[in-house]
């Protein structure tokens, strides 16, 4: 018993100093975003700010266009999050009721896929972008998060799924109905919770993501927030340290607010399926 509570104790302990580590870049992040220059400067740094400010988001603002960066992360997230969506659901239903080769070699490369490094892909999609010329747009990013969040939405799909009882379907079908229409008016509506997970998942992918929009993206009025922030490192490798740390703790509440909304669903979508009825 003393060491089954021993157990469980150092369990909790080690849990705490995990989130501790996960959380501290967080923290320090929003403490350096409200101190004034005199306090990011200072040899004895502080967890609270003795001085908070505004003015660190003020002049971020000012130097460099963080809602126009905004607004083309977001047109680049929910687009790929609709698409890759409206691409998964399918798919996934194919790769969950049917054993063929189709569903082993989909299965396969899902799980091929997610091994490749960014450097392997970003030649030949930078040549296929190029052949389309969609360089230097948001469309062409667009089809990139598409392409790299396909694989792992179709898992998670794939798993809820396999969790809807295909009685539904049989039953669906002796009354007349057809694949296509089963799966608009039989299944859809219950995949509606992992289908809202798998959109939340792949936005906040392509929201956080920057080698590609790096590559991608040349001129300042298409970049993403990611790339943008980059402008606050000067050509010697010095960072404008206040101003960043303001846009990065604004760039990074939409991701951590989906995320919070998203985490409960993203770990249904593994499970599901994992237990037969």
């Amino acid at each position: 018993m003393r060491t089954s509570t021993a157990a469980r104790a150092g369990q909790y302990v080690a849990l705490l100093a995990y989130l501790v580590f996960l959380a501290f870049p967080f923290l320090w992040l929003i403490s350096t975003a409200f101190k004034p220059p005199r306090e990011l400067g200072s040899l004895h740094p502080t967890w609270i700010p003795e001085h908070p400010t505004l003015d660190n988001f003020r002049q971020a603002f000012d130097e460099q266009p963080l809602l126009h960066a905004a607004l083309n992360s977001l047109l680049a997230a929910v687009g790929a999050a609709v698409i890759a969506v409206l691409i998964a659901t399918p798919t996934a239903y194919v790769m969950a009721r049917y054993r063929g080769r189709f569903a082993k070699a989909a299965t396969g490369w899902v799980v091929v896929s997610q091994a490749f490094p960014f450097v392997l892909l970003i030649i030949p999609l930078f040549l296929v972008l190029k052949n389309l010329r969609l360089i230097n747009s948001v469309p062409g990013l667009v089809m990139v998060y598409v392409v790299w969040s396909l694989p792992f939405a179709l898992w998670m799909l794939a798993g809820y799924v396999r969790a809807v009882p295909a009685e539904l379907e049989e039953a669906a079908a002796v009354d007349g109905a057809g694949r296509l229409r089963i799966l608009v008016s039989v299944t859809a509506p219950l995949l509606a919770p992992g289908i809202v997970a798998t959109a939340l998942f792949a936005f906040v992918t392509a929201w956080n993501e920057f080698f590609f929009a790096l590559v991608l993206l040349k001129t300042p009025e298409k970049q993403t927030l990611p790339v943008i922030l980059t402008h606050f490192i000067g050509a010697e490798g010095v960072a404008d340290l206040g101003p960043l740390a303001a846009a990065a703790f604004l760039a990074t509440l939409p991701s951590l607010l989906v995320f919070a909304l998203i985490q409960r669903r993203i770990t249904g979508g593994m499970l599901a399926g994992a237990v037969k009825s």
